[in-house]
């Protein structure tokens, strides 16, 4: 085959990516916010915030309760609090997203300029980065932005 047809043969590396409607943007938005809203309801109904760890181990003493068990629930209670704080952060990088695509900033790359995928962003509604970019910020000292 000559190297003309060889090249014309060949799949283009670069794909032309169409950004979505700001209406279908905020959409997945605001989906994604209600979403968030129902999980941390789910995770506060549980009082999560509100009790104590003394109160939330159901004990009014910790002396007859085995060292073992407290240690169980005491983990349960750091990993449903840890849960909480994460909703509560994915829920500010939404908001954060719907103030981009007010200025008319959503869906392109923080880092380098360029526009995010759509598949990337019907995934992750409020990626602030191309994958490429995503991947540095998530090592230790990556992006500053």
């Amino acid at each position: 085959m000559s190297e003309e047809l060889q090249l014309r043969a060949e799949p283009a590396v670069e794909q032309v990516h169409r950004a979505a409607a700001p209406s279908t943007a905020r959409r997945r938005l605001r989906d994604e916010l209600d979403r968030l809203t129902t999980v941390r309801a789910v995770l506060e109904s549980e009082a999560l915030d509100q009790e104590t760890e003394a109160e939330s181990v159901g004990e009014l003493s910790s002396i007859d309760q085995h060292p073992a068990d407290l240690g169980s629930e005491t983990f349960e209670r750091e990993r449903e609090l840890s849960l909480l704080e994460d909703v509560e952060a994915e829920m500010a990088d939404v908001e954060r997203a719907l103030v981009r695509l007010d200025r008319g900033a959503y869906g392109r790359c923080e880092a380098c300029g360029r526009r995010i995928p759509d598949e990337r962003l019907s995934a992750v509604p409020a990626a602030r980065f191309c994958f490429e970019h995503q991947a540095a910020a998530e090592v230790i000292g990556g992006l500053e932005t």
